[in-house]
């Protein structure tokens, strides 16, 4: 590990202890995060003896699952799952990528994150294969912005209303429920009005996941100002990291256009 890598370590104990922090996050689709990203996110995690969580690229992103199942992710979830057909499509893909041990260790999400993901959810409930699923993570930009909202919409009673019967529903097929979208120390609110509710797990900001039992709690504020530092550093560890690449071959690049130029004249 670097300097960096360690400071993350260090700040992800940290928020473990103080904060009620579970897992860190990374996505191969909005995101685009690397294998190798996501080989040195994994080291990072299990340094500070947090999960990870993953978010491939579509229901059906069995290259994203084989990745995943290679680092050993502790959850997985697959975005814009927005019908029956969908969820069964992502359901088997994991039969076809997860041996029955390795299932029994990862947690199966899905995100609900669309106007029409939300109007067929009761029908995802009742496919044949329904017992798979985990959870589900509820997206809340993407579902402010299918309803054609801007993000200040996220806190809105119309979006926790939508969030609050999609916790219920899932709750009563003894799901996990975690909430993402916008998450800052604004939507405390919303979150805490949400617990008071459900059981609900966790909420995520970009790159980190916070517990709900504690981290809703008093001070839950500086948790995600400290997230927010955490995703600075990764992504300042991640320039790094590239520049450093780009630059090994420069001397070595300079010399041949240099002979290339000779040759020419």
């Amino acid at each position: 590990m670097n300097r960096t890598e360690i400071k993350m370590v260090d700040l992800l104990k940290e928020l473990k202890e103080t904060h009620s922090v579970v897992g860190v996050k990374a996505e191969f689709e909005a995101e685009g995060t690397r294998t190798e990203e996501l080989m040195r996110l994994k080291e990072i995690c299990m340094s500070a003896g947090i999960t990870l969580t993953l978010k491939i690229g579509g229901c059906e992103a069995v290259r994203d699952m084989y990745d995943a199942r290679t680092v050993g992710v502790n959850y997985l979830v697959a975005p814009m799952v927005e019908t029956p057909f969908a969820l069964q499509k992502y359901l088997r893909a994991i039969d076809l990528v997860f041996s029955k041990e390795e299932q029994d260790k990862i947690d199966f999400l899905v995100n609900i994150e669309t106007v029409g993901a939300v109007q067929q959810f009761t029908d995802m409930l009742r496919i044949d294969e329904i017992g798979k699923l985990n959870g589900i993570v509820v997206g809340r930009v993407d579902l402010v912005g299918s309803m054609g909202l801007d993000r200040a919409a996220c806190e809105s009673e119309k979006v926790f209303n939508i969030t609050d019967g999609l916790a219920a529903a899932a709750k009563e097929r003894g799901m996990t429920v975690v909430v993402g979208g916008a998450i800052s120390a604004s939507s405390l609110p919303f979150l805490k009005k949400l617990c008071d509710r459900h059981p609900i797990d966790r909420y995520e900001t970009r790159k980190i996941c916070f517990s709900c039992q504690g981290g809703v709690a008093n001070g839950a504020e500086k948790g995600i100002e400290k997230a927010v530092l955490f995703e600075l550093m990764w992504l300042q560890n991640k320039r790094s990291y590239y520049q450093t690449i780009a630059q090994e071959d420069e001397k070595r690049i300079t010399m041949l256009e240099a002979r290339h130029r000779d040759s020419q004249s």
